[in-house]
């Protein structure tokens, strides 16, 4: 297999430099996940050009800006625990958990990852990609219907959703701990949302932020677009 640090390297760095990446503890978690072992073996050469991949199953990996992106609007910190809505290939999940459950630091300080993904076949994809890189204590990917969240094991600090809502599924907002963040893409089934960041407050009230414009792949669900 080719040595892509090189390419991860500059990629990240390109993200410092357009001041997408800010905080130095994403900035070390994104140059610790290869991202090549999460993608086919026709998609490897292109793992850190700045875009979204395809993984199969008419779905794709988010680019490389957006999982930054959803890192530093999440606040992530050592220890919280994350849920993940629609883990697709495993790689955005390893972020994560590189953040909130860092290599370098005590395993007694970790938080944990759940990831949900609808898709049966993307979700064993997932899994083995997680295994094979070495994240498994710290991610675990659940075959499931991730619009109604994963109530077993909230409250989450952060929930993270990489598909498009009509709304924001009221079961999301339940399973957020007091002084969580919510990010989610809201709109269209059709390539244009706007992803909002919910935040619940310690008196359990709720304030919703626009943060822009973002293309996603519709959710799948209960609560999510059909079809």
């Amino acid at each position: 297999m080719m040595d892509f640090s090189e390419e991860r390297r500059r990629a990240v760095e390109a993200l410092r430099s357009e001041g997408v990446l800010h905080d130095s503890r994403i900035v070390r978690a994104m140059l610790a996940v290869p991202r090549e072992l999460f993608l086919r073996p026709e998609e490897m050469r292109y793992a850190y050009v700045d875009s979204p991949l395809p993984i199969g199953c008419g779905q794709t990996t988010s680019a490389l800006h957006m999982t930054a992106l959803f890192c530093e609007h999440a606040g992530m910190k050592l220890g919280q625990k994350v849920l993940e809505v629609g883990g697709g290939c495993g790689y955005m999940s390893c972020v994560y958990a590189e953040v909130v459950a860092p290599s370098d630091q005590p395993q007694d300080t970790w938080g944990h990852v759940w990831s949900v993904e609808i898709i049966k076949e993307l979700a064993d994809f997932a899994k083995l990609n997680v295994e094979d890189s070495g994240y498994s204590s710290r991610v675990t990917i659940v075959h499931g219907d991730g619009s109604v969240g994963l109530q077993e094991h909230s409250p989450y600090d952060a929930i993270i959703v990489t598909s498009a809502a009509p709304d924001v599924p009221s079961p999301l907002v339940e399973q957020l701990k007091s002084g969580g963040v919510l990010l989610i893409p809201v709109g269209t089934p059709h390539f244009y949302q706007e992803l909002f960041r919910v935040k619940k407050s310690y008196d359990g009230k709720t304030t919703r932020e626009n943060l822009g414009g973002v293309a996603f792949v519709p959710l799948k669900g209960k609560l999510g677009w059909r079809g």
